[in-house]
């Protein structure tokens, strides 16, 4: 499936430029998510790039980037106190049912990069227009469970956006506040995990939102995204627990 009609073409797309972003934190995470992205690619081309206007620079390093098997969109509200936009999956899907994940998913012959990806499958899951979204950049590669490599990219939305959850996909739209992430410790959750008829607890860990667990790829990418803009490392592990006798 192609961009949907309200969308814009991929070299119309906006780019946040740090320098007009009016809150400390969120033009921290711009500054350096855009220079991760403009780093990813060290070649003739890409020395090129850093000659042309910024927004171009990031969507050419942006279009250059080799295509994932999915991406996801890490929305976060551009305000003073941003929030980050999570959905839960629907009950019934085949794949990562009943869990949090960021908007987003698998690659479509005719997206030609992962930008368009992420944007048309949050359309899709949210009805977010494309063309209400700033870009900000790209995290690194993470795999999922089912070894499908998966491209974060990282925007800005307004707040005040009307946001509709596809009910065949997804089952709930809500937010996490961004300085809670910043600052919260996460909180080890612990789940059962089913492989070759052998059943084993893995601990992990997670961040309470909202009434919901984030662990798992959306934890990974959570993180990905505090550690490039902040530098906050956070140990991510996934431990079997031993069982007491």
């Amino acid at each position: 499936m192609l961009l949907p009609p309200q969308s814009v073409r991929f070299d119309e797309l906006s780019v946040a430029v740090p320098t007009f972003i009016r809150y400390p934190t969120l033009r921290k995470l711009a500054e350096r998510v855009q220079r991760e992205t403009l780093n990813t690619m060290s070649s003739p081309v890409n020395s090129a790039l850093h000659t042309r206007s910024p927004r171009l620079s990031l969507l050419d390093s942006l279009a250059q980037t080799p295509v994932a098997d999915a991406s996801v969109l890490v929305a976060i509200t551009h305000e003073r106190h941003p929030k980050l936009l999570l959905t839960r999956r629907a009950a019934h899907m085949n794949s990562h049912a009943g869990e949090v994940s960021c908007a987003g998913g698998k690659y479509e012959v005719g997206d030609g990069n992962n930008v368009v990806t992420a944007l048309r499958e949050a359309c899709e899951e949210t009805a977010l227009p494309p063309n209400k979204v700033q870009l900000l950049g790209q995290l690194p590669i993470q795999t999922s469970k089912s070894g499908m490599s998966v491209r974060p990219i990282v925007a800005l939305i307004a707040p005040d956006l009307i946001l509709v959850p596809e009910l065949g996909e997804i089952s709930r739209i809500f937010w996490a506040d961004f300085e809670t992430l910043l600052t919260q410790p996460t909180v080890e959750y612990s789940i059962e995990y089913t492989l070759q008829d052998e059943t084993a607890t893995i601990l992990t860990p997670s961040w309470q939102v909202d009434g919901e667990t984030v662990w798992g790829l959306t934890g990974r990418v959570i993180a990905s995204l505090l550690e490039t803009g902040f530098d906050r490392q956070l140990e991510w592990y996934y431990r079997i627990q031993e069982s007491r006798l």
